[in-house]
């Protein structure tokens, strides 16, 4: 079959998009091709049908330098939509509501190109909208829902069915060693300009490893979770109800409170977050709540009492770790996140210090929240239930 792509923009067309296109079965030869999205990690396009009601798709290219192991990552992937459309077809319609892969020729879900490059396809979801920002109470309470009921449709998928895709990912562990050998090293000769940051950091090193101490322990299960919970990683619908959770790449084993504490980290900062002027970092409390009413309104059937409460240890270990994580770039300097200028990674290391100094004073309040809701929706269920049993 002769493919004829169109392509729309000088991003699009460095890929000979005839050749990759070909390798997937999309029922197709017109296509036209135009980059989409704003991810940092993976290249994204979308394939847009030119014929009368053919479909249309978004076509990535894996980052093999992030992902080493491409063939665990499309695994992972099969496995979990494939879980979550048996699931949902019992209530719901799983062709909108979660990503369906697209089949190579070859017979897997993922195939290479000419320069060596790993190409993936899914369907594309019309209708359907993402933010970068939560700006009201209705999209902090379904972003909650989103990521709550994600968990809950894979709280019985076994997590050792599941490879982890970027080892040591959310393992404070791992980033403490390697901010403490970046302090050793000082390869950036930056050492003496952050001396206070580095006191802050770890002051709170030991208390920060509570969470993966009670994995350890068995205290908390470890689950299959989603673990880069950003809002834009949720599609509205034009009411602004969730739709689907996308950008699977990291849904690997790991602790319910990695993805509360994400989603938080985010959802509740009032500033961006490599905010420059630290008396703008501020928490929205209500957003918060919101959040919180979503998430547990999904998991309440399923969490553990230690797993409630380790919630708000997530909320300050993910702006903890991420402050390390970009301390750490910056006295290696700046090797790993892209910087816009030469002090931005300190930048965004002291907006995150103070996003977590914010949690830290009003953590009894967030705590409240978190159990009074858990509470609420317990004494909900009971009367739900003495009312059916007569």
């Amino acid at each position: 079959m002769k493919y004829r792509i169109l392509v729309m923009d000088n991003r699009a067309a460095a890929y000979n998009f005839a050749d990759i296109i070909a390798q997937f079965n999309t029922g197709g030869s017109e296509f036209e091709v135009k980059t989409f999205g704003s991810g940092h990690i993976n290249d994204t396009f979308i394939i847009k049908s030119k014929a009368k009601n053919g479909a249309d798709f978004l076509l990535q290219k894996i980052n093999q330098f992030v992902f080493k192991d491409i063939d665990s990552l499309m695994n992972n992937m099969v496995y979990v939509t494939n879980h979550l459309k048996q699931k949902i077809a019992k209530t719901g319609n799983p062709e909108k509501e979660v990503l369906t892969l697209i089949k190579c020729n070859n017979g897997k879900y993922y195939c290479q190109d000419a320069q060596g490059d790993y190409w993936r396809m899914t369907n594309f979801l019309h209708n359907t909208k993402s933010y970068d920002l939560v700006t009201n109470i209705k999209q902090a309470q379904q972003g909650g829902v989103a990521f709550g009921r994600f968990q809950n449709l894979l709280c019985d998928l076994h997590p050792d069915l599941l490879e982890s895709t970027i080892p040591d990912f959310l393992n404070i562990e791992k980033r403490l060693n390697d901010f403490n050998s970046a302090i050793k090293n000082n390869s950036a000769q930056r050492l003496s300009s952050v001396t206070e940051e580095i006191e802050f950091l770890l002051s709170r090193a030991d208390s920060m490893n509570e969470i993966l101490q009670q994995g350890k322990a068995g205290i908390l299960p470890l689950r299959i979770t989603h673990n880069d919970t950003k809002f834009n990683n949720i599609l509205l619908d034009q009411a602004d109800e969730i739709q689907c959770v996308i950008d699977l790449d990291t849904v690997m084993p790991g602790y319910v409170a990695y993805d509360f504490g994400d989603a938080i980290r985010s959802i509740i900062n009032m500033a961006p977050e490599d905010e420059k002027n630290l008396d703008a970092i501020q928490l929205n409390i209500p957003l918060f709540e919101a959040f919180a009413k979503g998430y547990l309104s999904q998991t309440i059937s399923f969490l553990t009492e230690a797993e409630l409460k380790s919630l708000m240890m997530g909320v300050l270990l993910l702006p903890y770790m991420q402050a390390v994580r970009f301390l750490t770039d910056y006295l290696e300097g700046d090797v790993y996140y892209k910087t816009q200028f030469p002090e931005h990674n300190l930048q965004r290391t002291r907006a995150q210090i103070q996003l977590l100094k914010m949690l830290e004073m009003s953590k009894e309040k967030l705590s409240g929240i978190i159990q009074n809701e858990w509470l609420n929706l317990k004494n909900t269920s009971k009367t739900g239930a003495e009312m059916i049993a007569g």
